[in-house]
């Protein structure tokens, strides 16, 4: 008799999660795709021992899977992905059209194939560059039983599937200065199983609108008072004024660089220090202007009991996201920082290219709410 111990209720997505370890570990993964499987490794994990080891079994067949943002810095109009061959896996070609500033495209790019666009996700959900080797696996080649596998469907349908996936899984009073009275509660789940925080200001009335503020980790501003950003500033002005206020629900969301991972947000950091905007820093390393996603949001706020909203942001996006999770939106108030000589660039390129809702020439005070 043969017996099958399966403990977890979702098997596809317990592969996925285990896949972004493992390319976050700068192991290469093999995908199951529709028409074929390949080995996939990250190119800001390829070093010269890894690009030898793929030299020898690519057989000539490798190629480059790029974003369709790197492709548009390297001189193409492009919406989709694209791969270019690499007859040799050459580490420096790689590294050049992958991650040069002032790189142009050196060979035909053909479109994007199903797996190649599952291997970009992984990437993505791996929160490191977008920007993959793929090796096709020919017949004949045994694949190590230590290389974990994946469907790439699973892959494709990972983040709907865990939208709204989290649990919530610890809760304690915190008292906060200036609003003692505050409580977090720890949500786990999601996106790579990521913990997610509530900060609960008071006690807000659950029967009434609740005043709400989403709010994406800032390692650089919220913790060491970056003057590059407005983030401390508003996270600790939305605390003050909901604790003075009829309370509030702070959601401390980790999505840091606007969902690119704090590794590529310092990157785009050294770009932006040479001259790039912070829109057009992602762009160089691969990234669209945000790839933040709100409606798990939507989920921790009806777990906590909140059905109706009062939302500030100067983001209309969050607006947007929470009205099609299904909530309320009553009402929606701005809440600024200060303006200083390091981040007027940045706050300008929010409104500009993001329709941030920012006025740069207005006085420099928080909305209170209703």
């Amino acid at each position: 008799m043969r017996v099958v111990l399966s403990l977890s209720d979702d098997p596809a997505a317990t592969m996925v999660e285990r896949a972004i370890m493992e390319f976050r570990s700068a192991r290469p993964v093999v995908i199951d795709g529709a028409s074929g499987s390949a080995l996939v490794v990250g190119v800001e994990h390829l070093d010269g021992d890894m690009g030898c080891r793929l030299e020898a079994v690519a057989g000539g067949h490798a190629h480059l899977v790029l974003p369709a943002a790197r492709l548009r810095r390297l001189g193409l109009d492009r919406k989709t992905p694209g791969r270019v061959a690499l007859p040799r896996v050459d580490r420096d070609r790689i590294e050049n059209l992958a991650l040069k500033i002032d790189s142009r495209i050196d060979a035909p790019v053909q479109p994007a194939d199903g797996l190649d666009e599952e291997a970009l996700e992984l990437a993505r959900l791996s929160l490191v560059l977008p920007a993959v080797v793929v090796v096709p696996v020919s017949v004949g080649i045994e694949i190590d039983p230590s290389l974990l596998r994946v469907p790439g469907a699973a892959i494709r349908d990972y983040r709907r599937a865990k939208a709204t996936d989290l649990k919530l899984v610890s809760r304690a009073p915190v008292p906060l200065e200036g609003a003692p009275a505050s409580e977090f509660a720890v949500f786990r789940g999601g996106e790579g199983l990521r913990d997610q925080v509530a900060v609960i200001v008071g006690k807000p009335d659950l029967a009434k609108p609740v005043t709400v503020r989403l709010h994406s980790a800032c390692l650089t501003g919220d913790l060491f008072g970056s003057l590059k950003c407005d983030c401390g500033d508003q996270l600790r002005e939305t605390v003050r004024l909901m604790a003075e206020h009829e309370g509030g629900i702070l959601l401390y969301l980790d999505q840091e660089g606007r969902g690119n991972g704090l590794a590529n947000k310092i990157r785009a950091y050294k770009l932006q220090a040479q001259g790039y905007d912070t829109y057009d820093a992602d762009e160089v390393l691969g990234f669209d202007a945000d790839q933040r996603r709100f409606d798990f949001a939507a989920a921790m706020l009806r777990q906590l009991g909140v059905s109706a909203v009062r939302i500030m942001t100067n983001n209309p996006e969050k607006i947007r996201a929470l009205r099609k999770a299904g909530l309320d939106v009553m009402s929606d108030e701005r809440v600024f920082g200060r303006r200083t000589a390091e981040n007027v660039r940045y706050l300008a390129s929010k409104r500009d290219r993001a329709g941030h809702l920012i006025d740069l020439d207005g006085p420099q005070i928080c909305s209170k709410p209703d």
